[in-house]
């Protein structure tokens, strides 16, 4: 790749235009339009600039058998790593397209759970389509397959961002012009994401309304059908919460605020480890539940086991957290 590909590489990874470019360059914007047209080159200071407003070598610069960016500064003298204007883009952009594709995720595990529940209904029909135990069977079969989809979701997103999963774990810096970015960035963002987060609270708010009507229902199916009903409501404002959170989540992470100060980075790392524990043992009280307990039952109560794990969730987070402080400071 030679020089005049990476330049417009790297300025569009970093969200600026020609003009912008040229602004930061000191040059006219039909400079940098000849510099990526490959009808000129920058002298030797340009290029010396160019690597350091996008925080890569002048050697990646110069030498077209590199391929890949050779970012600098990732490791300062005192042990701290340092995120340059193009890889916060990079990131932001990442997280943007991940946002929906989580939010997705999550809502085929709530529709998988939906849906096993009208197959455990449709046993109550006077003319059931489905035995019950091929229903039960059925329903099941469903179930994994649209959690293991889920999964894959998660697994593919997670992937993506692997290589920025320190911004998490780990204290940094960034360079100059990536706070004021950001800082534009969220201004931006700031009434999509109220937005979002009013949307997705009325939406939970509301979702009990088909479950309550369920109560004058004429027969148990369709009570079964209000009560995948609430499930699905309450999943679409979920979405909501989910899309603006993670992108919301992404600039906080940069600018190391909120949950993501040096403070809660070692909570937000505790929670990570307990949270597949904790939430595969819900869905198996909730199976148990459902299968063993309300198996020959009209009316299933199964479904409070979510909204009561929810609560009990901040408990346990932080008994484990006083646990491990405790122990940290036993070793010391």
């Amino acid at each position: 790749m030679i020089l005049t590909d990476k330049l417009a590489k790297l300025r569009k990874k970093s969200g600026m235009s020609q003009e912008e470019l040229a602004e930061k360059m000191n040059v006219s914007r039909q400079a940098v339009s000849k510099w990526e047209g490959a009808q000129s080159i920058p002298d030797l200071e340009k290029i010396l600039q160019l690597g350091e407003l996008f925080g890569v070598t002048t050697d990646y610069l110069l030498k077209d058998e590199l391929e890949d960016e050779e970012f600098v500064g990732k490791d300062a003298p005192d042990g701290c790593r340092k995120v340059t204007l193009a890889e916060a883009n990079e990131f932001l952009e990442l997280r943007k397209n991940a946002s929906w594709k989580i939010a997705l995720a999550t809502f085929i595990n709530i529709a998988a759970a939906a849906q096993f529940i009208i197959f455990g209904g449709t046993t109550t029909l006077p003319e059931p389509p489905f035995p019950e135990n091929v229903a039960a069977v059925l329903g099941m079969a469903v179930l994994l397959i649209m959690a293991a989809a889920a999964v894959g979701i998660y697994l593919y997103t997670d992937a993506q961002s692997k290589r920025y999963e320190f911004l998490e774990t780990e204290s940094f810096e960034t360079e100059y012009g990536v706070v004021g970015m950001i800082r534009e960035r969220q201004k931006a963002y700031h009434d999509t994401y109220v937005r979002s987060n009013i949307i997705g609270a009325c939406l939970c708010v509301v979702s009990p309304v088909p479950t309550f009507i369920g109560a004058l229902a004429a027969s148990d199916f369709q009570r079964v059908l209000l009560l995948a009903a609430t499930m699905l409501i309450a999943g679409v404002g979920v979405v909501f919460f989910i899309t603006a959170g993670v992108r919301e989540a992404s600039m906080r992470k940069l600018l190391q605020e909120g949950d993501y100060t040096p403070k809660y980075k070692r909570r937000a790392r505790l929670a990570a480890k307990i949270s597949p524990i904790y939430w595969g043992i819900t869905v198996a009280v909730y199976l148990v539940w459902l299968l063993f307990i309300d198996g020959s039952s009209r009316e299933s109560n199964s479904w409070v086991v979510f909204p009561v794990a929810g609560v009990l969730f901040a408990v346990v987070l932080g008994i484990c957290g006083i646990v491990d402080r405790n122990n940290k400071n036993d070793n010391m």
